[in-house]
């Protein structure tokens, strides 16, 4: 039998945990939260500096006195340990940085969940969290659990107007939010070759938001060309080799789509939603940020003005797009059309920055993500287009067809929505007998469990100061009632969207007990794992709990009890046991070093 790309580079089965070391190890403005953690376990020098690439980019420039101390305590950090591999504020976004250095065939992790954007350049890259980047480095190699893989074949070519954003919310649309979770997703087939590395960046920036581990592209032609070289030595899955599930798309077959309020996967044909009167847009992050993005919309803006009102925000990817696109006379297509461009920096996207909406704006944008309160507004929608969609946008005021008319496309694909986008009322108690029952509610996102526009104002390292701010986002009794010895159980893909670990801090410094799941996403399951909090994912005992039952985890022999009834469910792989014991992985690595 043939081998997947993915187990090729692991060098093991599919299932299989195996322990390797990285050729990167990708932090950013977490980066002294992460040297926080990094002292705990009994670090003082980095094992491998060669291995670190840090980023200075989320908060960039600095919004408050506290952030920018943190960057300068970032700076020391550098050149104490000595790290070659910095880029200041306003050198770029991490994931754009990552195009100047990664390779094919590198292993790269990052602590931030769309590090996976790197697999464009046919490596294995993934995201971790803030206490796994710590213990890289200290040992300099971290877990990997061999993931099963997805074949997704393109044939034909795009037709104009249609983007590679549009093929990767037909596939979330396709599969849902949770279609691929800690899965590998391999690109093959003649359409790939249509594709240049900037819409490639784009699809495996959006594999995290189909729950995938990465998604990687062959070591072809058009990523020779990108090299400078006639030939890449790369590599590649086997002909034989075995999926989980295989997927043909036709990109002649495709137009142009959005993610609609207030999830990735609530994906529909714009023709579906044209019309919708639209305040604020905006076109960048790590997504849509590359100056071919740039170059689409500007051709759309280009002697058009936005509509008066309308606030239109630009974020280039890095400073080396941004003057390029400055030398090409874009960035005055945008100022001309009453654009605002901004530093090259995660901010709007992540609502610490500038171009945080109005109350009851509805935005358009480029991103990743549209979570309710992603930009820093719970009180705002936001809709996932491509650059072009967002610029034509920007001119009508309401959501426009970037083909210049309007068509009648169908979405064949539909997700129940509704159950993702919960604010539990204060008078709903969802504690009985020490259980949290959240098992009607799917998709929980880190964004509702610990907001995004805190991430830096709270340590992650800092569980005491976390917790006031725990599960906020839809259950503000939470907090205030969590103890010791509680159960939280909720239904599929708990604990999507980024890699922040805060919930999970939060949760083990509590004492919750254990966390019982129908599924969860990839980063928040390792998350857990790292903070020793017991997570069972089991389907059958979520379904069988009632509000009332008692409930009893027996960790050692894997048994859980619902009244009277037991359930066994799997134990972790040894090592990982190992970590739960001790509490965590800074124990556990603090004990073993």
């Amino acid at each position: 039998m043939g081998k997947t790309f993915v187990e090729k580079i692991l060098k093991a089965e599919t299932g299989a945990i195996v322990f390797a070391k990285p050729d990167i190890v990708l932090t950013h403005d977490n980066t002294a939260s992460i040297k926080n953690t990094f002292e705990k376990m009994g670090g003082k020098k980095v094992a491998n500096p060669e291995q670190l690439l840090i980023v200075l980019d989320h908060n960039a420039p600095p919004t408050t006195a506290k952030l920018a101390t943190q960057y300068q305590t970032i700076r020391d950090i550098v050149i104490e340990q000595g790290v070659n591999k910095f880029y200041d504020a306003g050198r770029g976004i991490c994931h754009q940085i990552m195009s100047y250095h990664a390779q094919p065939k590198m292993l790269i992790v990052g602590s931030d969940s769309h590090t996976c954007t790197a697999g464009a350049f046919n490596a294995l890259a993934a995201g971790i969290d803030r206490t796994e980047a710590a213990g890289l480095w200290k040992r300099g190699e971290t877990w990997f659990r061999v993931p099963e893989s997805i074949k997704i074949s393109l044939t034909g070519k795009l037709k104009p107007n249609v983007f590679a954003k549009d093929i990767s919310l037909w596939i979330i649309g396709m599969i849902g939010s949770d279609g691929a979770n800690y899965m590998s997703i391999e690109y093959h087939g003649g359409g790939v070759k249509t594709l240049s590395i900037a819409q490639r960046m784009t699809l495996a920036n959006l594999a995290s938001e189909m729950g995938a581990k990465n998604a990687v592209f062959p070591a072809d032609k058009v990523l020779a060309d990108f090299y400078g070289k006639n030939s890449v030595d790369g590599v590649w899955a086997d002909a034989d080799a075995k999926y989980f599930k295989e997927i043909e798309i036709n990109l002649d077959e495709l137009y142009p789509l959005v993610a609609a309020p207030h999830h990735v996967d609530n994906v529909k044909a714009l023709s579906e939603v044209q019309g919708t009167p639209v305040h604020e847009g905006l076109i960048g992050t790590c997504t849509n940020g590359r100056f071919e993005d740039l170059q689409i919309a500007a051709e759309i803006l280009k002697g058009k003005t936005v509509k008066p009102g309308f606030q239109l925000l630009v974020t280039p990817a890095s400073r080396e797009i941004y003057q390029q696109a400055i030398k090409e006379g874009i960035i005055e297509i945008f100022l001309d059309a009453g654009a605002n461009v901004l530093s090259p920096s995660c901010g709007p996207c992540l609502g610490t920055g500038q171009g945080i909406p109005a109350d009851g704006y509805t935005v358009i944008s480029t991103s990743n993500r549209n979570f309710k309160g992603r930009m820093g507004n719970p009180n705002s929608e936001i809709y996932l287009a491509s650059p072009a969609a967002v610029a034509a946008s920007a001119i009508t005021g309401v959501i426009t067809d970037p083909r210049g008319k309007e068509y009648n496309d169908k979405y064949p694909y539909k997700k129940e929505q509704g159950a993702s986008v919960v604010d539990i009322a204060e008078t709903d108690n969802r504690k009985s007998q020490g259980v949290w029952n959240y098992s009607d509610i799917d998709d929980l996102n880190t964004d509702q469990m610990f907001a995004g526009n805190l991430t830096y104002q709270v340590l992650s390292s800092d569980a005491e100061s976390i917790m006031p701010y725990l599960f906020a986002g839809f259950d503000k009794n939470f907090s205030e009632n969590i103890s010791s010895g509680d159960i939280l159980i909720a239904g599929d893909n708990f604990g999507c969207g980024s890699s922040r670990e805060h919930p999970a801090v939060g949760l083990a410094h509590a004492g919750v007990k254990a966390v019982i799941v129908k599924s969860i996403n990839r980063i928040f399951y390792r998350s857990s794992i790292n903070q020793g909090l017991l997570l069972i994912v089991n389907r059958e005992i979520v379904e069988a709990y009632s509000v009332g039952d008692k409930v009893d985890v027996d960790f050692a022999n894997g048994i859980i009890t619902i009244n009277n009834k037991d359930f066994k469910f799997a134990p972790l792989p040894e090592k990982l046991m190992q970590i739960i014991e001790k509490k965590g992985l800074v124990n556990w690595i603090k004990e073993s070093s």
